[in-house]
């Protein structure tokens, strides 16, 4: 099922099956995905890394994520992009910036808790539904059914992680700071930038992050660097220098110094094995 209009607004909701799972690797620009599997075992593997998904955990994925692969029985994917609704813009009603989407190197798991699990079937009912609908008040309708599904994830989210401890002014800073390293990760690597857009001192954000997370914001940066540097060296056919440059390092020692504490190997090697695996 997809709703599509002349303004290129597009939102689909799609049961998978083995025999169209393919759709899955159809994304386009701005697109925003989540796949609720409902079976009981979904692997999936994003930028080489493997996730297997247990009955009622759904997992979102962006424009930016590169699925490799995915085996499953049955699960329900829906899918929207950002002129259709724009999680940026409408953060306030939902609050899935920097939660669900643009979460700065982890893919959000969300696991729908027993008693929960009637509040996603009976919207995800309610959605199929009104896909039928062909009036003017469809739009709305359907951008309202969303918000709710978001909603309805992001209290999942909170309920399963250390989240749940912070207020909400807090919780809003963790969210921030994971959606502008998102965006600047490959100019700005010090805390201290970050801190200065979010007005703390970068000791207040260590302290929150204490509470919130077994990650240090410095650690959360470089992930998110060596993320991309994973992702170029696998799928593009830029050279090291070309890619240490892009991401900020001004040479290519210091690039692959980096990226060998951390990866255990340099970027070469990398390479280098991701290609025998593909063959």
């Amino acid at each position: 099922m997809v709703y599509k209009n002349d303004a290129k607004e597009i939102l689909s909701l799609i049961e998978l099956s083995k025999t169209n799972s393919d759709i899955v690797f159809d994304v386009h620009e701005t697109d925003m995905t989540f796949i609720w599997n409902v079976e009981e075992t979904l692997n999936i593997t994003v930028d080489k890394v493997p996730y297997q998904l247990s009955k009622n955990q759904i997992i979102f994925l962006t424009e930016f994520h590169k699925v490799d692969g995915i085996d499953l029985d049955k699960a329900r994917m829906l899918r929207f992009n950002q002129p259709f609704y724009c999680i940026v813009n409408h953060d306030n009603e939902v609050g899935s910036k920097g939660l669900l989407f643009f979460g700065a190197t982890t893919i959000p798991i969300v696991t729908i808790a027993d008693n929960d699990v009637k509040d996603f079937e009976i919207t995800w009912d309610i959605f199929c539904r009104e896909m039928d609908q062909q009036d003017l008040l469809q739009k709305d309708m359907l951008q309202a059914i969303l918000k709710r599904m978001l909603i309805l994830c992001v209290r999942s989210l909170k309920k399963s992680t250390q989240l749940n401890k912070l207020d909400k002014t807090q919780a809003d800073i963790v969210r921030e700071f994971n959606y502008l390293v998102e965006g600047h990760y490959t100019r700005h690597h010090d805390v201290a930038f970050y801190a200065a857009k979010l007005n703390r001192s970068p000791k207040t954000l260590s302290n929150l992050f204490s509470l919130a997370s077994e990650r240090k914001p410095l650690t959360i940066i470089h992930d998110r660097i060596m993320l991309h540097a994973r992702r170029q060296i696998v799928y593009t056919k830029l050279s090291i220098k070309e890619i240490a440059y892009g991401l900020g390092f001004e040479d290519i020692q210091t690039f692959s110094r980096f990226f060998k504490n951390r990866q255990g190997m340099s970027p070469v090697q990398y390479r280098e094995k991701a290609a025998l695996q593909q063959n």
